[in-house]
């Protein structure tokens, strides 16, 4: 079985002295893991995290862990590293895609909105880059309308439970129950953290640190 495309390495595990267990976002297949061959010793060429390019997977199986082949053609982790913020964001980034994202799941749209992100981090395109991600997760939060009453004036809050807007009169007995709007990364990270749960993980340390 072989896949092809293009794709983001967002994870390099090692395994034994010379090779490495990777993870790479594709913009075809989704996640995929694989065995990266002679990643940790490779003096030309050498695999990082942060790495753009063309790559395959092969494996005899389709259960089979499979190998890759990788060329990088940009380093998207290079101009980050004197953008604490930026560097912040992609290890948050690639964190959440590894721990969240169903493996062989193809998101051509979240896969070109973490580009998008990764070229011009910003808290406002890291932020837009959660909701993205939390609506391939199933929560699609919908700010169109108030989830009580259907009215579009005074969409001031959000609701803890359903992740739709609900205004000022709605809210009113329920405070306890709501955000405030716009929505922050504090509210992403409550519905994140109820994605995470139902996955039967934890939110990646990298996670914690923003806010």
């Amino acid at each position: 079985m072989k896949l092809e495309s293009v794709g983001i390495i967002i994870g390099l595990r090692p395994f034994g002295e010379r090779d490495a267990v990777a993870r790479i976002f594709t913009r075809d297949h989704g996640v995929l893991a694989g065995m990266m061959k002679g990643a940790m010793v490779a003096r030309k060429n050498k695999p990082l995290v942060g790495q753009y390019g063309p790559c395959s997977w092969n494996a005899r199986l389709d259960s089979q862990l499979g190998v890759f082949h990788f060329e990088s053609e940009k380093n998207l982790a290079a101009p980050l590293m004197s953008d604490p913020a930026g560097l912040l964001y992609m290890n948050s980034a690639f964190a959440l895609l590894a721990a969240l994202l169903p493996e062989r799941v193809e998101d051509a749209a979240l896969f070109e909105n973490t580009l998008e992100m990764l070229r011009a981090p910003s808290p406002a395109g890291y932020l837009d880059w959660e909701i993205r991600l939390l609506r391939s997760l199933g929560y699609a939060l919908d700010l169109s309308k108030c989830s009580n009453c259907t009215c579009i004036d005074n969409l001031n809050f959000m609701s803890k439970r359903t992740g739709r807007a609900v205004c000022t009169d709605c809210a009113a007995p329920y405070m306890d129950h709501v955000f405030p709007l716009p929505a922050t990364l504090i509210v992403a990270r409550f519905f994140l953290g109820r994605a995470a749960e139902e996955h039967g993980v934890k939110i990646p340390a990298d996670r914690e640190f923003i806010d």
